[in-house]
């Protein structure tokens, strides 16, 4: 099945422009240009190594849009658009699955946070859009990724991929092995407080990272994007999330980083993100705060280390070095913002 099948599939015409869409690290995107209704969508193959059953994602996606239509949610929303014969998604011959998605236009997006402004505003959305989806009665969200946010779990397939890995990658990376196993404690306190229930379960979007909200021109937040991920956890995982995506003043990739933690952006990431959630938050979760972004920085480390001496397998690469490129800003990241906590005590 061709490419301009599958868009008929959803639009009812073979009059399109198609253009692929690279900088994501899961799903296959394309923007489509719909040359007929001059309408413009994003097409995405969804990935199935990550999330085996495409369909916890769609149904995920429509109930967080359903609680967002009916909150006080002041952003707008991407919205699944259906097959010709009304299904949320298209299956090509392979058996992988197609969803077409409403195309919000004038918008530009950041790879890392420009100023200080940008960062309360994101952080605002973000909290903006938990608060909106954290009524008290939870709806049924499904899980898309099995143990996504189980840390027991990361470490564990990282202590395999030492026993594992190819003698050339566990050489190439040892430096960093080394840092990571001097600091395997920190998840033992978060994996502790998740099995004696110290956590509440809330709705979380699961990869509140910079690059998935869209901005207007003025750097504005238009919308909270990419429900994907979207899953029933800990909210101190976002948060977390949150600060490592947008304290790093360098790119994700760069490996040669040196203090690219930022402080400033890390209180304001903080106080944006509490504006409406303050008051729905228990104490634990407040005073975990500053815990949670050093361990979600710590595991994300991880995961792109224990990719790396898996043989690159999880996360699209340019290089064969990208991910052990990626591991060392995580690391570089976290020294920073240890030394200011330490400091700021």
């Amino acid at each position: 099945m061709e490419l301009k099948q599958i868009v008929t599939g959803f639009t009812g015409t073979e009059n399109c422009t198609m253009t692929p869409i690279t900088n994501g690290l899961i799903n296959t995107t394309y923007l489509v240009e719909d040359h007929d209704s001059e309408e413009k969508f994003i097409l995405q193959k969804i990935n199935r190594q990550v999330f085996h059953f495409p369909e916890i994602v769609t149904n995920n996606h429509l109930l967080i849009n359903k609680m967002l239509e009916n909150g006080s949610y002041p952003l707008q929303l991407v919205n699944l658009k259906k097959t010709l014969s009304g299904n949320l998604m298209m299956k090509d011959d392979e058996g992988e699955s197609w969803r077409m998605l409403s195309f919000i236009e004038d918008t530009r997006t950041f790879f890392k946070i420009p100023d200080l402004k940008t960062a309360y505003e994101s952080a605002k959305a973000v909290g903006s859009f938990l608060n909106t989806v954290n009524p008290s009665d939870l709806p049924d969200i499904k899980i898309p990724i099995p143990d996504f946010i189980n840390f027991e779990k990361r470490i564990s397939d990282y202590q395999m991929s030492l026993q594992n890995a190819n003698a050339d990658l566990l050489n190439n990376a040892e430096p960093e092995i080394e840092l990571t196993n001097a600091l395997l404690f920190l998840p033992q306190k978060w994996i502790k407080m998740e099995k004696e229930g110290l956590l509440p379960k809330r709705i979380i979007h699961g990869d509140p990272n910079v690059r998935n909200i869209l901005f207007d021109k003025n750097s504005s937040p238009l919308a909270v994007i990419d429900l994907d991920t979207v899953t029933v956890s800990t909210i101190l995982y976002d948060f977390g999330d949150m600060a490592r995506s947008y304290t790093n003043t360098l790119d994700e990739d760069d490996g040669n980083a040196a203090d690219n933690f930022n402080p400033q952006i890390y209180r304001t990431v903080k106080d944006g993100f509490l504006l409406y959630l303050k008051e729905k938050l228990t104490f634990e979760e407040l005073e975990n705060l500053d815990y949670a972004a050093q361990v979600v920085i710590y595991i994300q480390a991880v995961r792109f280390l224990t990719d790396y001496l898996n043989g690159s397998t999880y996360y699209s690469i340019k290089y064969p070095e990208h991910n052990l490129d990626r591991t060392r800003n995580q690391l570089e990241l976290l020294k920073g913002l240890r030394k200011y906590l330490k400091d700021d005590l």
